[in-house]
């Protein structure tokens, strides 16, 4: 059996722009996820979470700014801890269904 290889800053990328969806998301699909990054990433990035989506309510147009930032974060933190990037595809994906 073979295994897949996971392509980290693609992780990072598809994360990246559900977590920005999420953040503009209704409250419930907001605070679900703000709870898995708190799970997976630490208090420190559902912190700046918070922070995305406050920007992203004065701002709605900055989604696509925001989701850099976050593409750039998440990269450098799948660098330093690769052991995230499964369970950050895996959020990714369970996050998809959710905005719909």
């Amino acid at each position: 059996m073979t295994s897949g290889v996971i392509h980290q800053p693609r992780v990072a990328w598809d994360a990246a722009r559900a977590l920005v969806a999420a953040a503009q998301a209704e409250s419930t699909v907001y605070f679900w996820y703000h709870h898995e990054v708190h799970e997976l990433l630490g208090p420190e990035y559902a912190g700046e979470f918070a922070v995305t989506r406050v920007r992203l309510v004065e701002r709605p147009a900055a989604s696509h700014v925001e989701a850099g930032k976050w593409r750039v974060r998440l990269e450098d933190l799948l660098r330093k801890q690769p052991h995230l990037t499964e369970g950050l595809d895996r959020l990714t994906a369970d996050t998809r269904p959710r905005l719909v």
